[in-house]
């Protein structure tokens, strides 16, 4: 019932910044971001609960990427700052159907899927 789609991916020197967003054409409770690059598994990147007062990080991420939500909008957004060549991946947002698994680590703990946006870091 809720779709997702990402946006504001791109080709972006090391050290650039770059800003996802995440459009849900609905409700949502817990939200997150993972990446997967090619030949790769999808990792998780950071998440955040329905109502933005709880995040997660992935370690490699930590104090360059920031995830926010913006309730009224049904946005979820990705900041990512400081990035590095190993940031190149596909980015996916996802979101929980239930509040259950709001900040879940796990590709599990979601069920709605955006197609992607392509995150190109170069050296």
């Amino acid at each position: 019932q809720v779709q997702l789609v990402e946006s504001g991916g791109g080709l972006v020197q090391a050290g650039g910044s770059l800003r996802l967003s995440c459009a849900a054409s609905g409700r949502t409770f817990g939200s997150g971001w993972f990446r997967q690059a090619p030949g790769k598994d999808r990792d998780f990147v950071a998440a955040i609960n329905w109502n933005g007062g709880k995040t997660e990080y992935a370690d490699s991420v930590k104090g360059r990427f920031t995830i926010s939500r913006d309730i009224p909008k049904n946005m979820v957004y990705l900041q990512m700052n400081s990035l590095k060549p190993e940031d190149t991946a596909v980015y996916y947002c996802a979101a929980a159907r239930d509040i259950m698994y709001g900040t879940s680590r796990s590709p599990n703990g979601y069920y709605y899927w955006g197609q992607g946006t392509q995150v190109t870091v170069s050296s």
